[in-house]
C-alpha cells in the first residue's frame, strides 16, 4: 500500500474562472505533454477519478487535468432557482478549465454525464477536441428523466427508446439522497447501499474502497445537497442524438457489461451515432470506477489517445 501511495503524482491545484463561478481544478504531469481532460459524472467530484488511473495516464506520457463541476466539491455552488443552468453550461465549464490551463486542444474523457458533456463538445467545439472517450455513458440527447418517470410509474419504455436504469437501482436512488446535516458516519450509512448497487454483482466488491472515496467527498463538499442541481440541469434537454453524426474526433465508447444506470444498449447507441466510433465492453464493470480496473481503463485511454 505504501509503495502505491509513493507513486501517486503530486497535483498542482488551482481555481479557474468560468463566468461568475470559480471551479477547483488540478493538473498532473508534464505541461508540454498531450492533455487529457477528465470530466466526471453528475453529482461527482473531480477527485472521484482514481489517483491510480491518473498516475497511469501520467506515466503514459499524458498531461492530466481533472476538476470539480459547479455545485460539487470545492467549486462554487449555485442557487439553481435564481440562476438555473443547463448541460450546455456545464460543458462550457470544461472549456473554461482548458482555457485556464492554456490548452488549445485536448483528449476529452467523460464518465456518465461527463460522457454526454464531452460528446456535446465534440459537436459544438470540434476545434478543441483531439479525441473523445465516452465512459459508462449514454448518447447525447437521451431523455433520461422520461425513461425514469415511466419506469417509476410501472410503464414499459416507449418503442425504440433506450432501457431505463434497473429497478434495483431506481429503488436505491430514492433512499440514498445525502442529508446535508448528517455527520460523517450518518452520511456513509446513507450512501454505501448506492455504491453496492452501482458496482454490480460480478466483480469483487471492496466496501472500504468506496467508504474511503465517500469520506474524501464528504470532507471536500461545500454543500452535500448542491450536486442534486445536476439532475435539473440534465432535464433541460435541448440536444439531439442525431447531432452526433457531426462528430469528427476519433471516438472510443467504453462501457461495462453490468451497468445498472445505463444498460449496454446505451453504449451501442452512442457508438452507432458517432461516425467511426469504436465500442469496447468491459466484462463485469457496473457504473463505478473500481481501482482494480485502473490499469485496464488507462490502457484503453492511452491506446486511443496515442492514435492522434
Amino acid at each position: 500500500m505504501q509503495e502505491n501511495k509513493s507513486k501517486i503524482p503530486t497535483g498542482r491545484e488551482r481555481f479557474v474562472q468560468a463566468g461568475a463561478l470559480r471551479l477547483w481544478a488540478e493538473e498532473f504531469g508534464d505541461p508540454d505533454a498531450p492533455a487529457v481532460l477528465l470530466v466526471m459524472g453528475a453529482q461527482a467530484q473531480g477527485v472521484q477519478w482514481n489517483d491510480g488511473l491518473v498516475r497511469r495516464l501520467v506515466d503514459g506520457g499524458r498531461r492530466v487535468l481533472r476538476y470539480d463541476h459547479r455545485d460539487t466539491g470545492r467549486s462554487d455552488t449555485v442557487d439553481f432557482a435564481a440562476h438555473p443552468y443547463t448541460v450546455a453550461d456545464m460543458a462550457s465549464d470544461a472549456l473554461a478549465v482548458l482555457d485556464a490551463f492554456g490548452v488549445a486542444r485536448a483528449h476529452l474523457v467523460g464518465a456518465s454525464l461527463g460522457g454526454v458533456l464531452v460528446q456535446r463538445l465534440g459537436v459544438t467545439h470540434p476545434d478543441r477536441v483531439l479525441t473523445l472517450t465516452s465512459l459508462s455513458s449514454q448518447p447525447l440527447g437521451t431523455d433520461t428523466a422520461a425513461l425514469v418517470q415511466r419506469a417509476l410509474a410501472g410503464e414499459p419504455p416507449l418503442p425504440g427508446s433506450l432501457p431505463p436504469p434497473t429497478p434495483q437501482l431506481l429503488a436505491t436512488l430514492v433512499t440514498t439522497l445525502p442529508d446535508p446535516d448528517a455527520d460523517l458516519e450518518g452520511y456513509l450509512t446513507t450512501r454505501m447501499p448506492l455504491w453496492r448497487v452501482l458496482h454490480g454483482d460480478v466483480l469483487p466488491y471492496d466496501e472500504e474502497e468506496y467508504r474511503a472515496m465517500e469520506r474524501r467527498v464528504y470532507a471536500r463538499a461545500r454543500d452535500l445537497r448542491a450536486p442534486l442541481n445536476h439532475t435539473f440541469a440534465g432535464a433541460a434537454g435541448g440536444d439531439s442524438t442525431e447531432s452526433l453524426a457531426a462528430v469528427q474526433a476519433p471516438t472510443l465508447v467504453l462501457h461495462g457489461t453490468e451497468d445498472p444506470m445505463f444498460p449496454p444498449a446505451h453504449a451501442e447507441a452512442t457508438a452507432a451515432a458517432i461516425p467511426g466510433a469504436r465500442l469496447v465492453m468491459i466484462e463485469g464493470l457496473g457504473h463505478t470506477l473500481p481501482t482494480a480496473l485502473d490499469g485496464r481503463l488507462a490502457e484503453e485511454i492511452l491506446r486511443h489517445t496515442a492514435a492522434v
